[in-house]
């Protein structure tokens, strides 16, 4: 049978695999290395590991293929090759919602074990819900930039795509859909999570404060550029300077830059985390969207449920006091201090606020958890300070 044989290559891949890349990268080298498999098989192996990590840590007594077939009868919503011939009797019942299926097989209990580090998570985070949300894949996001949405939606309708626009500027789709192919990623949309795009939500008073002036902005780990793309769209008169400590990926914030018509920014490459690190600049903003678990968004990289270490949360901690105890200098007087974190614990969060209040001399305006395990979506933490 072909599904005994795309279990078996599914069990091989998840003995190899040892998490040391994301397993998205893993998977394609895997599949390159060895070209027999079609794009229906790939498609429907990689379907089946990624199941598997969905249940994280839970089952430990079951082997793989037993894990694998409850995990696939959970994450999936139609008809399954491999469900069809291993479990026909479960196969009539896929089409079920999640909590029925949890019920068919009586494990309720075993789901809280999903997620290995309930004890680390906020008390803000709603644990069984959030346990449960890992065994749903999470949707696509896009954000509309600006004076682009009647074409954007034009070509959604020219292309025959279901979406759902949810605001003003948040398009909800597939995740399986490529969207490069019918929209011009940067220029007409970002693909930007749900909450991703509101952690700004919080600026909106700044609209005030700066209406006749420029606003100064400083994004201190801006990666390749989302949330500065974002806060260009929202705030008109803003003047960025954005940073990172890799090089390789601010290549991708210029050229990510250059399609979005930004052109007038300052950059460098600089380790805000280290003892030696200065800036002579004073920001009327500077967001800080830290370097985290990534907890928040584990759904998307399910892996990370199965080979993410406990230590690790105290070592992201260390580093983003380090950084915050260093970009908090280059604030003037009476600016905001934006901190971001796509994290659920609270030494990342509620600790790290903790810390700022007790060591700078900043005023918490606000504190957030952008809750996104009911919605398909990921789960950030925002707080704004001000000096």
């Amino acid at each position: 049978m072909r599904s005994h044989s795309h279990l078996n290559t599914a069990q091989k891949i998840i003995r190899s695999y040892d998490g040391s890349i994301p397993f998205a990268a893993w998977l394609k080298h895997f599949f390159r290395s060895d070209k027999k498999y079609g794009s229906k098989d790939r498609k429907e192996i990689s379907h089946a590991c990624y199941c598997f990590y969905r249940l994280g840590k839970s089952f430990p007594d079951l082997n793989f293929e037993e894990k694998i077939l409850i995990a696939l009868f959970l994450c999936s919503n139609q008809s399954n090759k491999i469900i069809e011939e291993m479990k026909p009797g479960w196969q009539s019942l896929i089409g079920l919602p999640l909590n029925q299926k949890i019920e068919f097989l009586s494990l309720e209990n075993a789901i809280k074990n999903i997620f290995p580090l309930d004890g680390e998570l906020s008390c803000e985070i709603d644990a069984p819900a959030f346990n449960s949300s890992f065994l749903i894949q999470p949707d696509l996001f896009l954000r509309i930039r600006p004076n682009k949405k009647e074409t954007v939606l034009n070509k959604l309708k020219t292309a025959s795509v279901d979406f759902v626009l949810i605001n003003e500027d948040c398009i909800r789709l597939s995740n399986q859909l490529k969207v490069d192919e019918f929209l011009d990623l940067d220029e007409e949309v970002v693909i930007q999570d749900l909450n991703s795009q509101k952690t700004t939500d919080l600026l909106n008073r700044l609209r005030l404060q700066t209406q006749n002036s420029k606003l100064t902005c400083w994004d201190c780990c801006a990666a390749s550029g989302g949330k500065s793309i974002l806060l260009h769209d929202h705030f008109t008169n803003v003047h960025l300077t954005v940073s990172d400590v890799r090089e390789s990926i601010l290549i991708n914030l210029h050229k990510r830059f250059a399609k979005a018509g930004i052109k007038n920014y300052d950059c460098f490459v600089g380790d805000v985390s280290s003892p030696n690190f200065s800036i002579q600049k004073k920001f009327d903003l500077v967001i800080c969207d830290a370097p985290c678990s990534g907890s928040g968004t584990w759904s998307r990289t399910p892996e990370q449920l199965y080979f993410f270490k406990k230590e690790k949360i105290g070592n992201y901690a260390s580093l983003q006091k380090k950084i915050v105890s260093n970009a908090v200098k280059a604030l003037k007087k009476n600016g905001c201090f934006l901190y971001i974190t796509c994290s659920v614990f609270k030494k990342e969060n509620e600790e790290v606020v903790e810390f700022i209040k007790s060591n700078h001399s900043l005023q918490l305006i606000e504190m957030q958890y952008l809750k996104g395990y009911d919605q398909k979506a990921d789960t950030l933490f925002a707080a704004l300070f001000t000096l």
